[in-house]
């Protein structure tokens, strides 16, 4: 549910979520550097190798609604740290690394994930979309030794997320990244304001 803000503009959130070192926070650079979405200061925790050790976030405007954009850690001692910046997200981007050595990696943080949100990930019928909207961004497709997307599919079949959208990726030249990007925004305010028309509706 997004908040507002004292003007009445309504704040949407929006999560990067998956394992270490797959491209969450270079796919938000490049929101914010390249695409000229986000506004102010990009907020980092690093540790010296570059890895996330609580969150990443920027301000991000699309038409007249705004987005605070998270990353998680995504190191698995991290897991309470990702289940506090994940409270209250409106739509989330996963980030999955196509590196197939990074395979159990991606298994395991969507496993995760799916035990944080469960069933508000799920359609909740056939055409209705889930409560909280995925996109998947199959990252570091410039490179080799990677999985082919069509088993990245089959993993989301068996998770019965086979509605969710997948985009092929170069976060460290942002191909795809604000396809992905706008398309969970978008979800999320359409989410929203079918909500409130389901509410309306119930009160005639």
């Amino acid at each position: 549910m997004p908040s507002r803000r004292g003007d009445g503009t309504l704040v949407f959130k929006i999560c990067f979520y998956g394992p270490s070192l797959g491209g969450k926070t270079t796919a938000l650079e490049w929101v914010y550097n390249k695409e000229g979405l986000a506004s102010g200061d990009m907020q980092q925790i690093q540790d010296p190798t570059g890895r996330t050790l609580f969150f990443d976030r920027v301000v991000a405007k699309v038409s007249n609604v705004v987005f605070q954009v998270y990353t998680v850690a995504g190191q698995r001692r991290h897991k309470f740290q990702r289940q506090t910046v994940l409270k209250g997200t409106d739509a989330i981007i996963f980030v999955w690394d196509s590196l197939i050595d990074q395979w159990e990696e991606n298994i395991w943080s969507l496993k995760e994930l799916l035990k944080f949100y469960g069933n508000k990930l799920l359609p909740k019928g056939p055409g209705e979309p889930p409560e909280v909207p995925m996109v998947v961004l199959a990252n570091k497709r410039d490179l080799e030794d990677i999985v082919d997307v069509s088993k990245i599919r089959q993993v989301l079949d068996t998770a019965k997320l086979g509605d969710t959208l997948i985009y092929e990726t170069i976060a460290i030249t942002g191909v795809n990244v604000k396809r992905g990007f706008v398309y969970a925004a978008r979800q999320a305010v359409l989410n929203h304001y079918k909500k409130l028309s389901g509410q309306s509706m119930e009160k005639t």
